[in-house]
């Protein structure tokens, strides 16, 4: 399967093909075979708006998790916030993305790693104005994932319950570990539980190289935008050709 919006919108297609309702991770009791969509935003929160209005235009609502604690953006930040709130406007749910490496303290301590959660989740809320519920785990560790974290008033994506009644899918760094378009089309399990990362789409097929080359290089032409907003004539210090 190649990473283009057309292939994800094959994907859809052969999901419903096949008798799979999407869901989320509320009202996936009430369907008989349903599948959940999610997407982790680790690094490009623009990549994500892509993808939730790509989704919007296919009927197709997803839970978009979000790294508080992320060296790539600020959910406080003007861009940012506005992003995020374009994906909500676009029939999609937001929740944490949690990343316990940023608690090295906490290391094997489930319930300190529990009241993190919640904190953050907290924070995410006054961010996006309106309460997260949902939290999903970047880079857990085994302690952790076998904790099977309850958290009072979040669902834990990384929950027994989402591997053990689900099939768990992925296409992290950009490869399927399964073959996500035979399992779908064999039915041979009624609910599906999978992580979709908007990182690698694009309309065109891009590979791992050059989808990294174009991030990395795209991040100096942001840094000159941002610094247009607070440097009078910055043109004259530095011209925009200068920028590789």
């Amino acid at each position: 399967m190649q990473f283009t919006y057309e292939c994800y919108k094959a994907l859809l297609q052969k999901l419903r093909e096949h008798g799979y309702e999407i869901a989320d991770y509320e009202s996936w009791r009430q369907k008989k075979r349903c599948v959940i969509l999610r997407h982790d935003i680790d690094y490009d929160v623009h990549k994500a708006v892509e993808m939730a209005e790509f989704e919007q235009e296919e009927e197709a609502a997803s839970t978009y998790f979000v790294l508080l604690t992320s060296d790539f953006y600020n959910v406080f930040s003007r861009g940012t916030n506005q992003a995020l709130h374009k994906i909500i406007s676009c029939g999609h749910t937001i929740g944490l993305h949690f990343d316990e490496v940023r608690y090295p303290f906490l290391a094997g301590d489930p319930e300190g790693i529990r009241q993190k959660i919640a904190e953050e989740a907290e924070i995410l809320s006054t961010a996006v104005g309106q309460k997260i519920t949902t939290v999903s785990m970047h880079r857990p560790s085994k302690e952790i994932l076998d904790a099977d974290l309850q958290i009072p008033g979040i669902i834990n994506s990384y929950g027994k319950v989402f591997f053990k009644d689900f099939k768990y899918l992925s296409d992290s760094r950009r490869r399927w570990r399964e073959p996500v378009e035979e399992i779908i089309s064999s039915k041979q399990y009624e609910r599906l539980h999978i992580l979709i990362h908007a990182f690698w789409y694009n309309r065109q097929e891009i590979d791992l190289h050059d989808s990294v080359v174009r991030y990395v290089n795209g991040g100096n032409r942001q840094k000159y935008v941002w610094l247009e907003d607070n440097i009078t004539d910055l043109g004259a210090i530095m011209p925009p050709e200068e920028v590789l």
